[in-house]
This record gives C-alpha cells, sequence and structure tokens, in this order.
C-alpha cells in the first residue's frame, strides 16, 4: 500500500510505499495468540459478565407479576416481596456487572500492553530504507493515533459491548422463555439490523482505512514541513508549503465528514427496526392475552424485554464504528508487529548508542556466495564481497564493491556527494542489508558486547541523568569507567562542570549540550561498547571549524585499536589514515595512502587540491592595505 498526496477528491494518490497491514484474518490470529496467555481471565470475565446479565434479566418478569397481581386486584402487601426482590436484584446484578468490567478491562490492557510492546520491538527493527520510503508520517500515525484508537476501544467499546452481546442473546431467550412467539415477533427487526450492521460495515471498513492513510499523509506533510522550515523560509516556499498542509488536512477532513454522514443513517436505519420490532411484539402480545394464552404481565414482560434490547443493540452497531475504527488502527499495528523478530542486525551504537539485539557474531549475507567467520572471533577484519545495492529498483547505489579492513587499520572513505560512501559504512555497521553479495564481519569481543559500532553526525541524547545516557552503550558500567571513556574523548573536564557532574539531567527538558558535546558524548559510548570493528559515517561534521580538531582528536582516540572506517568529512582525517579508500558513482576507484594518491592525480588528488585551496584562502584572507585608495574614495 502507498499514498503520499491527495486529489481534489480527497482520495490517496500513491507515491510512498507505506509500511504493511495485516489482513483481518492476520489479525485475528494475531488477537488469539495474545489473548492465549491470559485464558483464565478471560473464562472469568465471561462468566462474570453471564450471571450479571441473567440476574438484570429477572427484572421484566418481577415487573410483569406485579402487574399481575395489579390486574387481579391482590392487596398491595402483596407487592412487597417482588420490590424487595428488585431491589436485590439491583444490586447483585450492579456488583457482578462492575467486577465484570474491572475483568473485562484488565485482560484488554494486558493484551494492549503486549501489543504495544511487539509493536515497540518490531518497529525499532525495521530496514532504514523501508522506514524512509513510508516516511516517518506513517509510522508516527500508527505509534500514535493507532495505538491511541485501540486504547480507546479497549477501555471503553470492548466493556460495552461484550456486556451489550450477551444482553441480546440472553433476552432473546428470555422471550423465548416467555412465549416462542414473543421471539419470533422480536426477530422480525433482525433482518434491518442485520441488514443495516452489514451495510455500515461493508462502508465503514474503505473508509476508516482510507482515513488513516490520509490522516498519516497530513501528518507526514506536517513534518516534512516543520522539519524543513528553514529552507522553507530561506525560499519563501511558505505558501507552497501552507497550500500542501492544508490540501492533505483538507483530505483528512473529507474523510471524518464522509464518516460522520455514514453514522447518522446508520442511525436512521435503526430506529425504523426498532419501530418495526417493538409493534410486532406489541401486537403478538395483544392477540396472545385476546386468546387467553398469556397474561398481561406476561406480555408486558415480553415488551420490556423487546425494548430492554434498544440501548444494547444500539449500543452494538454503534460500537460498531468504534470496533471499525480499531479494527483499522490494530490491522496497521499488527502489521508492524507480524514484521521478522530478527531484522537488519543493527550491530551499532546509533549515534553511539549500543544496540543490545546484536551480541553475537555479525555475519551477513544475502548474496548467492558462501558466507564465513573470521577464525579469530574478535580479530577486526572486515570483508566487503561483490555487494551491490540499490534503494529502489534500476537505480543503484552501490556496485560490486570489494573491500578488505585489516585488522586495526584505520580506513579513510572519501568521494564526491552521492558516490556511495553513507551507504557501505551502513551495510557494514548492519543498518542495511545489501541486496547482492556479502559483508563479513569479526565476532564480538571476548567479554561479550557488538561486533561493530556506528557513530554518526545525528547523534541523539536521550533525556535522563547524563550516565544514563552513556550506560546505553553497555548498562554495567561503574562511574570510573563512565569517567575513564569521557576522559578517552576529552569530555571529562566539561561534564565534572556541569551542575550535578555525570547526574546532571540532559537531552529533553534538561540541560543543553552544544554540538560538539553532543558527539564526544557519542563518542564515548563507542568506548563504552568496545567492538573490534567502529565505522564513523562523518560523525565530526556538526562540530563547525572551531569544534574540529578537538573532535578530531577525540575520534582518533576512540577508534584507537579498533579496526575503523571513517567516512571522512574533513580531508584532514583522510591524510592521517592508514589507507584512503575512494569512492566515485557507487564503485570504488582509488585506494592508498595519502602521498601515493596526490602523485597518481586521480579522483582523490582533485578533492585534495579543492580542499587545500578552499583552506588556504579560508586561513589566509587576501591582504587589504590600511591606507584608503582613490576608489575607496
Amino acid at each position: 500500500m502507498s499514498a503520499d498526496a491527495t486529489d481534489v477528491t480527497g482520495e490517496i494518490t500513491t507515491a510512498r510505499e507505506l509500511l504493511p497491514t495485516a489482513t483481518p484474518a492476520r489479525t485475528r490470529a494475531a488477537l488469539r495468540e495474545l489473548v492465549r496467555p491470559h485464558r483464565r481471565t478471560a473464562l472469568a470475565c465471561l462468566a462474570t459478565m453471564v450471571a450479571a446479565t441473567a440476574v438484570g434479566l429477572l427484572v421484566q418478569p418481577l415487573l410483569g407479576h406485579m402487574v399481575d397481581l395489579v390486574a387481579g386486584h391482590r392487596p398491595p402487601g402483596d407487592l412487597t416481596l417482588p420490590a424487595v426482590l428488585l431491589v436485590v436484584v439491583a444490586l447483585v446484578q450492579g456488583g457482578a456487572t462492575a467486577l465484570g468490567l474491572s475483568l473485562v478491562s484488565q485482560l484488554g490492557e494486558s493484551v494492549l500492553a503486549r501489543l504495544r510492546e511487539l509493536f515497540v520491538d518490531r518497529a525499532l527493527r525495521l530496514p532504514l530504507e523501508q522506514v524512509e520510503k513510508a516516511g516517518t508520517g506513517d509510522l508516527n500515525a500508527r505509534v500514535t493515533r493507532d495505538v491511541a484508537r485501540v486504547g480507546e476501544a479497549v477501555r471503553s467499546a470492548l466493556p460495552e459491548l461484550v456486556r451489550s452481546v450477551l444482553a441480546i442473546v440472553l433476552t432473546l431467550v428470555a422471550m423465548a422463555a416467555l412465549d416462542w412467539r414473543f421471539l419470533l415477533a422480536a426477530l422480525i427487526a433482525v433482518p434491518v439490523q442485520a441488514h443495516t450492521a452489514r451495510w455500515y460495515v461493508r462502508n465503514a471498513v474503505p473508509l476508516y482505512a482510507r482515513e488513516r492513510i490520509a490522516t498519516g499523509a497530513q501528518q507526514q506533510q506536517l513534518l516534512d514541513t516543520i522539519a524543513g522550515a528553514g529552507t522553507v523560509r530561506a525560499y519563501r516556499l511558505e505558501e507552497e508549503h501552507t497550500a500542501h498542509v492544508t490540501e492533505r488536512s483538507s483530505a483528512a477532513v473529507g474523510m471524518t465528514m464522509r464518516g460522520v454522514e455514514l453514522v447518522l443513517r446508520f442511525y436512521n436505519r435503526l430506529h425504523v427496526a426498532e419501530y418495526t420490532g417493538l409493534a410486532a411484539v406489541l401486537v403478538t402480545g395483544f392477540l396472545l392475552v385476546r386468546a387467553g394464552s398469556v397474561s398481561i404481565g406476561t406480555a408486558t414482560a415480553a415488551a420490556l424485554y423487546f425494548h430492554s434490547l434498544f440501548s444494547p443493540v444500539n449500543s452494538a452497531l454503534v460500537l460498531l464504528d468504534d470496533a471499525q475504527t480499531a479494527t483499522a488502527a490494530l490491522n496497521r499495528l499488527v502489521g508492524v508487529t507480524d514484521g521478522p523478530a530478527d531484522g537488519p542486525a543493527r550491530a551499532a551504537a546509533d549515534s553511539g548508542n549500543a544496540d543490545p539485539a546484536d551480541t553475537g557474531s555479525a555475519d551477513r549475507n544475502t548474496g548467492s556466495e558462501p558466507s564465513t567467520q573470521d577464525t579469530e572471533p574478535s580479530s577486526g577484519a572486515v570483508t566487503v564481497v561483490g555487494v551491490h545495492h540499490a534503494y529502489e529498483p534500476g537505480r543503484p547505489v552501490l556496485r560490486d564493491v570489494h573491500l578488505t579492513l585489516r585488522p586495526g587499520e584505520r580506513v579513510a572513505l572519501v568521494g564526491p556527494s552521492g558516490a556511495g560512501k553513507t551507504t557501505l559504512a551502513k551495510l557494514i555497521a548492519g543498518v542495511h542489508r545489501p541486496a547482492a553479495g556479502s559483508v563479513r564481519l569479526p565476532g564480538a569481543r571476548a567479554t561479550g558486547g557488538l561486533s561493530v559500532a556506528l557513530v554518526t553526525q545525528e547523534t541523539h541524547v536521550f533525556a535522563g541523568p547524563l550516565s544514563a545516557d552513556l550506560r546505553l552503550a553497555r548498562d554495567t558500567a561503574g562511574e570510573d569507567e563512565l569517567r575513564a571513556a569521557l576522559a578517552t574523548v576529552d569530555a571529562l573536564d566539561w561534564v565534572e562542570a556541569l551542575p550535578d557532574g555525570l547526574a546532571t539531567v540532559v537531552g529533553e527538558g534538561g540541560h543543553r549540550l552544544t554540538p560538539a558535546q553532543v558527539q564526544q558524548l557519542a563518542l564515548a559510548r563507542l568506548v563504552l561498547a568496545d567492538p573490534p570493528v567502529a565505522v564513523l559515517d562523518e560523525a565530526t561534521a556538526e562540530a563547525g571549524s572551531t569544534g574540529a580538531r578537538l573532535l578530531e582528536r577525540a575520534a582518533a582516540r576512540a577508534i584507537e585499536g579498533r579496526t575503523a572506517l571513517v567516512v571522512a568529512h574533513r580531508l584532514t582525517q583522510a591524510a592521517a589514515a592508514d589507507r584512503i579508500v575512494v569512492m566515485e558513482d557507487g564503485r570504488i576507484v582509488e585506494s592508498g595512502h595519502h602521498d601515493e594518491l596526490c602523485a597518481a592525480d586521480g579522483t582523490y588528488a582533485s578533492l585534495w587540491q579543492a580542499w587545500s585551496g578552499t583552506r588556504a584562502h579560508a586561513d589566509h584572507p587576501p591582504h587589504t592595505d590600511t591606507a584608503p585608495t582613490p576608489k575607496d574614495h
């Protein structure tokens, strides 16, 4: 399924490849799997709700008995016992209903909690290219709106639906117990109600599915506009982006209004069914009383039974609205939870964060060539064999890449923009799987942990104490180890200068860190994770010129003793590397030391000359005389 833009009719046009949505059959199977560990609670819910409903059905016969007593001119004292029994029935039903609803809510919340856990677990393991194709708006809509819809259904709709269905079934049984002809009369309304329900479901399911897609497209547009606010202002694109947001919002509102219209028509048809059924029961009661088959009290009880069905039947059918909305949301959640539990191994410190999911040796092979592991589990060697990769069919990003990183070697990866450097780095880090070929990595160190860690320029600082942020890389690290890691990357001095040192709250709502400090934290996480292989994807690019040397020195210390692939933002990093690999148009075109590549007068030499000229110009601005010239006048 794909969606991106909307046309003038409010329909979604296909442009983005959305995350998968489960089929109804698969969603039902997933729910059964989620409920299975809570079978006892489910049985207790059913038994309690059945008992509460059955007790409540004693009200109508008691009222009918009171009618017969009055019709028979019995003394007022005879009404005392039925009245007391009505009070007892009300108290017992109220208590049993409260217990049953609490059990239903407990069951629903337990299942929902597990569903959330599965969703978050699978969402974090989704291939990055899949999320990028779908857009963050789709994932965000599922995390927020869809989870909220299912949660609302579990807390309110589910208990009410269970109670309503039980009330309908047991009431019809009670009417048959009074006289089977009352049941037949009541069933006259069923064809109208069934047709109404079928009509509603047939129209509501696709409508609410389109509404969820429209909402996701709206959120995606908002996220894109907000994220690119600086560019939008710089190019005076405010009106254009506002028009896009308005278009997507109008499409979402249009879908909502269609839903409102559908519900109104749904209610109109229900009123017809209620009138038809009640009229049939009253006519049947009149005929049976006249024939002497039943008493006035029995006919009254039958009419009261059918009238009492108005509320549960309407609730059950109206809850179809919530049920269809929740079902559409649930299908989208299950579509993600059905993803592979062992998605692409990230074996990464995302921006320096260790991923605990990857604790063994990493050997990713999607090509036909068999993959092998190093005989030395932590030797640090990396071998890339015949790798091809493309984010979209027919548009290859990498073509037949062969690369070997020797243990302990620091390799700089350079090349023009779009050459495929970041893609190769992410393949080695395990963020992506190659379309063909293999990436062979060493196993983790003997102490456990990651085999490869990735540090990018997009580092996230999690809200909480700074020490907890560091322990994401290794949760068993003591304070001395945290300080040693910070000292390695020259961050200990400013950390100790914080108001509470390592206990200082950072991230959202906490102490703000500079871009250079954030990157130092990422590098400190790398030190704590202690992988044999490190991949730095422009990890010092956000520092600016003032912090560049500080971060380059910190990065050099963090990768010391490791096999390292450095996507170099500054060619000074490349010049200091053991070897330089030059990429162009998805291929490796040069490899060697700085001096020999400069002498070869190839792609790297051109890059170095351009870089050196720019730096020389920046470091030595043109000289201007202090004395004014005629032009100055």
